[in-house]
C-alpha cells in the first residue's frame, strides 16, 4: 500500500491542532492509502506541542513530531516536514483548516486520474479578509509574474499534493532564503490546481501580520529577480540624462536673462538625488544581505526532538 505524507507547520496553534486531526481523520480514513501526520513545532510558546505530543501517544503509527529548537519560520519548519516526509505522496497543508482535509481524496483522484505530478489549491475569492491586504496581494502577484520567469498562480496556496518525485527535486534546492511558492512553480512537472473560495479559520489568530505578508512578497521577488537591481542601473542613467539637460536649460534661460533662483534649485537638485541614492543602496543592500545569509551556511533548522 502506498503511503501519504501529511506535513503540517504548527506556529502557536492549541486551539487548532486537535480539530484538524479529527477532521483530516474523517477526510483520509477511507482513501487506499497508508498515511502518516508530521506536526513541525515551530517553536510554539503555547501548548501546541503538548496537544501535538497528546495526539502522538494516542496513535503513535500515524503521527509525528518534529520538535524544533526555536521559532524559525514556516519556510524552515516546511522544510524540516518534507525531509522527514517517507510517502510516495506528499501533502503540504496548514493546520487552521483554511486548507481544507475534504479536499485530499479529489486531489489524489485527480493526480492519479490525470497522471500529474502536483495537484495544487488557489482560492477564488479572499471572502473573509482584511480588504487592504487582499487588494495588495492581488497586486503582487501581478508585479512577480511580470519580473520573473516562471509564473505564480494568483491566489495558489501552498496546500498541494506532490509526488515523491517532485518533493525529491524541492529538496535539492537548499539555497537559505527559500520562498517556497516559487520553488514549487521553478522545479517545473506536470501541475493543475483546484479551486476553492476562502475559508476562514476555524479558532485563533492568523500570525501573518501585513508587514510580515510585505516582508516575504519582497524576499519571493528578490529570491527570483534581478530586475531591482537594473533598475537602479536605469534609474542612474536616467537621472544622469535628466541632470545633463537641466544643465542645458538653466544656461539657456541665464543666456536670456531669466533669473533662476539657485538656492532652490540646489536644494531640490540635492533632494531628490540623495533620496535616489538612498533608494538604490537600499535595494542593494536587500541583495547583500541574501547573499550574506547564504555564504554563512547555517542550518535552515535545529531539530530538538523528534517523534516517530
Amino acid at each position: 500500500m502506498s503511503l501519504l505524507s501529511i506535513v503540517v507547520p504548527c506556529f502557536n496553534e492549541e486551539e487548532t491542532v486537535e480539530i484538524f486531526y479529527s477532521t483530516l481523520l474523517k477526510s483520509i480514513s477511507k482513501m487506499e492509502l497508508d498515511f502518516e501526520v508530521i506536526f513541525v513545532n515551530d517553536g510554539s510558546r503555547d501548548q501546541t506541542l503538548a496537544k501535538c505530543l497528546k495526539l502522538y501517544q494516542q496513535d503513535q503509527r500515524h503521527v509525528k513530531i518534529v520538535d524544533l529548537s526555536r521559532n524559525f519560520g514556516k519556510e524552515p519548519a516546511l522544510l524540516a516536514g518534507l525531509e522527514k516526509a517517507t510517502g510516495d505522496y506528499i501533502v503540504v497543508m496548514d493546520v487552521d483548516l483554511q486548507d481544507p482535509p475534504e479536499y485530499i481524496p479529489l486531489m489524489y483522484q485527480t493526480l492519479i486520474g490525470k497522471n500529474l505530478d502536483v495537484v495544487g489549491t488557489r482560492r477564488v475569492t479572499r471572502k473573509g479578509e482584511p480588504k487592504i491586504r487582499s487588494f495588495f496581494a492581488r497586486k503582487f502577484y501581478k508585479l512577480i509574474n511580470r519580473l520573473i520567469d516562471i509564473e505564480i498562480v494568483d491566489g495558489a496556496r501552498d496546500f498541494r499534493m506532490m509526488t515523491r518525485q517532485v518533493v525529491d527535486s524541492i529538496l535539492q534546492l537548499q539555497e537559505y532564503n527559500r520562498f517556497s511558492k516559487g520553488l514549487f512553480v521553478w522545479v517545473g512537472y506536470d501541475t493543475e490546481y483546484l479551486e476553492y473560495e476562502n475559508i476562514e479559520r476555524i479558532a485563533g489568530e492568523t500570525k501573518w501580520s501585513f508587514c510580515k505578508l510585505f516582508r516575504y512578497a519582497i524576499d519571493g521577488i528578490i529570491e527570483y529577480s534581478n530586475i531591482p537591481l537594473r533598475m537602479v542601473a536605469y534609474l542612474g542613467n536616467g537621472m544622469s540624462f535628466i541632470m545633463v539637460i537641466e544643465l542645458i536649460v538653466l544656461l539657456i534661460m541665464r543666456l536670456c536673462g531669466i533669473t533662476v533662483s539657485q538656492t532652490t534649485l540646489l536644494i531640490s537638485v540635492i533632494l531628490l538625488i540623495g533620496s535616489l541614492i538612498l533608494l538604490s543602496i537600499g535595494i542593494v543592500a536587500e541583495y547583500l544581505a541574501k547573499t550574506y545569509s547564504e555564504v554563512q551556511n547555517r542550518p535552515h533548522y535545529i531539530v530538538r526532538n523528534f517523534y516517530e
